[in-house]
């Protein structure tokens, strides 16, 4: 008993009917359509409270039932954008908004969806900012860390180069003591040499004037 289409001022309303109902094309996935009224179904059930033994009451659906719903489900989504795509074109545009959907859902006299609808664009709309502002402060904090990683690479390789420049001038340090050592030693043995070269030379003077004192 409910009116299918407001026909004052929609001339295609008759052809949008013919492709709405041609069920022609991909098939709903039945596993979301099982999910959705089961779900409904154990709310309904729920209302009633438990049963006799106190059991929550389940309620099942033939396999040909569940068929039906899908296809009611397709013809619904089939009719809905006909008129839909009829609003969009009475306004000279190509692309249905999401504001198309709403008047189509008033111009079938669905009206009372139309809150629940809003209602659950707003939170679609809520969730998909925060799974964007998420998405970005994760990607600013992949960066952070990122730079304060490569920061501090290139702060152990200035590290390394100070103390290989402070182990090289230690090495030099130690060399330049060595070879002052070394040039000590020299001289020590120099002037050793020198007073024995002069000891031999007194030796020799005492020896000629002992051969000259016995002549």
């Amino acid at each position: 008993h409910r009116p299918t289409l407001n026909h004052k001022h929609r001339s295609s309303s008759s052809e949008s009917r013919r492709h709405a109902m041609s069920t022609d094309g991909d098939d709903l996935p039945r596993a979301h359509i099982k999910r959705i009224v089961k779900a409904k179904l154990t709310e309904l059930m729920s209302e009633g409270g438990p049963d006799a033994k106190g059991k929550t009451v389940d309620g099942h659906v033939q396999k040909e039932a569940l068929m039906a719903f899908s296809e009611c489900a397709k013809i619904f989504i089939h009719y809905l954008t006909s008129t839909a795509n009829d609003i969009c074109r009475d306004g000279k545009r190509q692309t249905i908004s999401v504001e198309d959907v709403f008047k189509a859902i008033d111009e079938l006299e669905f009206g009372e969806f139309g809150e629940p609808l809003r209602q659950a664009l707003t939170v679609f709309k809520k969730d998909a900012a925060a799974k964007v502002a998420k998405r970005t402060e994760k990607d600013a904090a992949s960066k952070k860390r990122k730079a304060t990683e490569e920061g501090g690479g290139a702060a152990d390789t200035e590290e390394g180069g100070a103390d290989a420049g402070e182990d090289d001038g230690e090495e030099e340090e130690e060399e330049e003591e060595a070879d002052e050592e070394e040039g000590g030693a020299d001289e020590e043995v120099e002037e050793e040499e020198e007073v024995e070269d002069e000891d031999d030379a007194a030796g020799g003077d005492e020896g000629e004037g002992d051969g000259a004192a016995e002549e």
